[in-house]
């Protein structure tokens, strides 16, 4: 199952002009335990869908009363540069959404 199959909000954004945040939320407090506890959500699973180094990864954080996490990661161009695509890093969340999670 994919996340933006089990995820109710999956979205991206600027986190300052060099960094970008994704923020993923649920609905369902028992598939979020599930996401959360499958160890899926980690610096090398980010690092390989964004093909990046996983020092670039500043946070990670799972925010249990919200039922969502927040991961965190250093821009490879910053925010308005030449080169940039996505000014304000709304379109980032792309590869999180296609990621496999087990809920078994």
């Amino acid at each position: 199952m994919k996340l933006y199959d089990v995820a109710s909000v999956l979205r991206s954004k600027n986190s300052g002009p060099f960094e970008i945040t994704l923020d993923v939320l649920f609905r369902d407090a028992e598939i979020y335990r599930k996401v959360k506890a499958s160890g899926r959500i980690n610096k090398e699973t980010i690092a390989r869908l964004y093909n990046i180094v996983p020092e670039l990864i500043s946070h990670i954080v799972f925010f249990d009363q919200a039922l969502g996490f927040k991961i965190t990661f250093a821009r490879k161009v910053s925010s308005g540069t030449f080169l940039d695509r996505d000014v304000y890093g709304a379109q980032q969340h792309a590869p999180l959404m296609e990621l496999e999670v087990e809920l078994e």
